[in-house]
């Protein structure tokens, strides 16, 4: 009786051939480009420092596609949006020490966005390895230990012959849910050696799934068939997931009104009779959360910014799916179903019956009529108009990257993002500098379609060095900077706090000289004139920069009590 783990697959002439006579000239480095070419990569990021030299080398033998930024952090902040955008392993090739550390902050957003990216860094020499002394250019006592708590998983190669299942280890790892970027270090002489192993043909490194246990799902739908007031709460995890249509499947069939959480815009239609939008920020929405007898919450952990900061205390019973371990439960009691929200989601759906609530939609309405008659109330003229123009002014299917600013914390709540996997930020680590790298690395990924950035001038001075990238490529993106002379959310949040603010005005650049003078095209526009701006520049192939001055404010919190 033969099994098929018994199979063994027998290579070709052509690739025997192949094998006895490898090409001459080939290092460690060119074992890793072909490993990443035989996984499926087809593009990598990163920056050129003196340990991964041979990186660069072997990539001009390869096919590989080499999008070069000005600093490791911006491309490491590029591959997590080609992750988003594609699905793929993002390939991020950076060097020893401070190239390394200086990827940390994507990293971690990364890692909070379960976003895929394979990041591979040189590493001093194999001698130096393990903590010794010896004054190595660009050492550290442990560089992997730096990156152990941000990333997935961390692979250290020390042998040539090791390169190849290390990086498709690391490659599983990264697209195995929840996804998430993974580290991968060589040493420089490792990856200067002659390669006599043979060119890397095959490399299987398919994700496993994670499946739900049947018993757990079983439960969740008898929960959710007999509840009177089911509510979904709609998470990250459903878009990275590309469970979507299953999510609003599973909602129309139990009459179950949807909030998304800010990493889960567009996972279910903004229009739909049953979504109660994003508006996890206002108490009303919190309010109606809590009264669900059964709340199915899908790809969230219900972490601060999608509980209200903390302030949401369900009183009905809680089913929670989630694809990473250590978020089950770490909030609230629940029946916590390890899972990948698209496998599990496919199981409520085979077992949940059909509820009817003829009322459900109308509750919806109410609870929105209620979140507009409190925003109404407020004088945030300005700032819903300034919204509502950057939403008019861009294609329904164009993907947008926000970074941390004000403008971006209205479009958390506010900004219909038109379709799962649209509307990006850096909400899950929160640090500045995301949405320039982030958009270039998105119109990499897919240039038929322009791309969005939304920045504050605080935050834009992060990223302005990218203009330069996105010359060198002719990336198609439009830069909207948002100048209020500093960091504004910060200055309102101190004044709140102490009275008065302070570090928190900046001197700025003229941003529209600025990019003029990289050769990008740049306008100067008012509230009156951004969608028309706006509009323009987004028709326009090419990089482009809109700049807006203006000061606006947030809406009034309503979690302080």
């Amino acid at each position: 009786m033969t099994h098929d783990h018994d199979l063994v697959l027998r290579p070709t002439a052509a690739q025997t051939e192949a094998a006895l006579a490898p090409p001459a000239g080939r290092t460690g480095a060119d074992l890793v480009v072909e490993t990443l070419a035989g996984l499926g990569a087809t593009t990598v990021f990163g920056l050129p420092g003196q340990h991964a030299l041979g990186l660069y080398d072997a990539l001009h033998r390869s096919s590989l596609r080499y999008v070069g930024l000005r600093m490791e952090n911006n491309a490491a902040f590029a591959a997590d949006a080609y992750g988003r955008v594609t699905g793929e392993a993002a390939p991020l090739l950076l060097s020893t020490g401070p190239g390394a550390l200086m990827s940390l902050p994507a990293l971690q957003e990364a890692r909070a966005a379960s976003a895929p990216v394979l990041a591979i860094s040189s590493q001093v020499p194999v001698a130096g390895l393990g903590g010794g002394r010896h004054g190595y250019l660009h050492e550290l006592p442990d560089q992997a230990a730096s990156f152990r708590g941000v990333v997935k998983s961390v692979h250290t190669v020390r042998t040539r012959s090791q390169i190849p299942s290390a990086i498709a280890e690391a490659w599983q790892s990264a697209l195995t849910a929840p996804h998430g970027p993974v580290w991968v270090e060589i040493p420089q002489d490792v990856l200067a050696a002659e390669a006599v192993l043979p060119v890397v043909t095959g490399v299987d490194a398919a994700p496993e799934e994670l499946v739900p246990r049947v018993e757990l799902t079983a439960v969740a739908a008898d929960l959710l068939t007999r509840a009177e007031r089911p509510a979904i709460v709609a998470g990250g995890g459903v878009v990275r997931a590309d469970a979507s249509r299953k999510l609003r499947q599973l909602a129309e069939r139990l009459a179950a009104p949807v909030v998304t959480t800010f990493g889960g815009k567009g996972a279910f239609p903004a229009a739909h009779p049953l979504s109660l939008g994003s508006w996890l920020e206002d108490r009303h929405i919190t309010d109606f959360l809590e009264d669900a007898d059964v709340l199915l919450v899908v790809g969230s952990g219900l972490g601060e910014l999608s509980s209200n900061y903390h302030t949401f205390e369900p009183r009905g019973r809680v089913v929670q799916i989630e694809a990473d371990l250590g978020k089950l439960e770490s909030n609230h009691p629940a029946l916590g179903i390890h899972a990948d929200a698209r496998l599990a989601l496919q199981a409520l759906l085979e077992t949940a019956g059909e509820r009817t609530d003829p009322g459900a939609a109308e509750r919806v309405r109410a609870v929105l009529d209620r979140v507009r008659a409190r925003l109404d109330a407020q004088d945030l003229a300005l700032e819903r108009r300034v919204l509502d123009a950057v939403r008019r002014a861009l294609p329904a299917t164009a993907p947008s990257f926000w970074d941390m600013t004000i403008l971006a914390y209205w479009a958390w709540s506010a900004f219909d993002a038109k379709g799962p996997n649209t509307m990006h930020s850096a909400q899950g680590a929160g640090g500045l500098g995301y949405a320039f790298p982030a958009a270039l690395g998105a119109a990499v990924a897919d240039p038929t379609r322009p791309v969005l950035a939304v920045s504050g001038d605080g935050g834009a001075l992060y990223s302005t060095a990218e203009l330069a990238t996105a010359r060198q490529h002719g990336l198609d993106v439009t830069w909207l900077i948002v100048d209020d002379g500093g960091y504004g959310i910060l200055r309102d949040y101190m004044t709140d706090a102490y009275g008065e603010a302070t570090a928190t005005d900046l001197t700025g650049p003229d941003f529209v000289a600025l990019a003029e003078s990289f050769g990008v095209p740049a306008v100067r526009t008012s509230p009156e004139t951004l969608e028309k701006d706006l509009a323009g520049a987004l028709a326009t192939p090419g990089p482009s920069v809109v700049v807006l001055p203006a000061v606006l404010r947030m809406f009034a919190p309503t979690h302080l009590g």
